[in-house]
């Protein structure tokens, strides 16, 4: 008996929506693993559930190995075994910091509202584009919790 193809769309019913997500979480798992045995190849693997829950599985070695190993292979920074070690960057820096993610926000809000407020070079749309899709998980989030609360007081009643 074959299996019917699903659409793939948001699951609108918070309950197996949750149930999919455990499901699907678990079968990706395992999938990875059975890569890791057959191929013998090193997988790491993060995933986050919509309540922000993290689950990672490291085949061989641990996370942060497989980490290094990613970021020296694509010449990216290099993460420090120990976090101890790390500085914070001091007041001036962060100020610095703050006041350039402050310019490339408003650049790409006159951008969104029509305004010419100045051309933005790829670095700041990408930056952009990374804030507006936290902020769009954020009001997801919220927008579930509140559809689900609201479901829990209907139930209730």
């Amino acid at each position: 008996m074959a299996r019917g193809k699903i659409q793939l769309k948001r699951i609108e019913n918070p309950v197996h929506r949750q149930v999919t997500f455990c499901k699907r979480r678990a079968g990706l798992l395992k999938k990875a693993k059975e890569l890791s045995i057959l191929c013998e190849a090193d997988i790491g693997l993060f995933i986050f559930s919509p309540q922000g829950k993290l689950y990672e599985l490291a085949t061989k070695g641990t996370m942060q190995g497989l980490i290094e190993r990613y970021m020296k292979c694509t010449k990216g920074f290099q993460v420090e075994s120990d976090a101890k070690d790390k500085e914070l960057p001091d007041s001036k820096e962060e100020i610095e910091l703050m006041k350039h993610e402050i310019n490339i926000l408003q650049k790409g809000l006159w951008s969104m509202v029509g305004h010419d407020g100045g051309t933005m070079t790829m670095d700041e749309l990408q930056a952009l584009e990374k804030h507006l899709e936290s902020w769009i998980y954020h009001i997801r989030s919220t927008k579930t919790n509140i559809l689900f609360q609201e479901i829990q007081i209907l139930k209730n009643k």
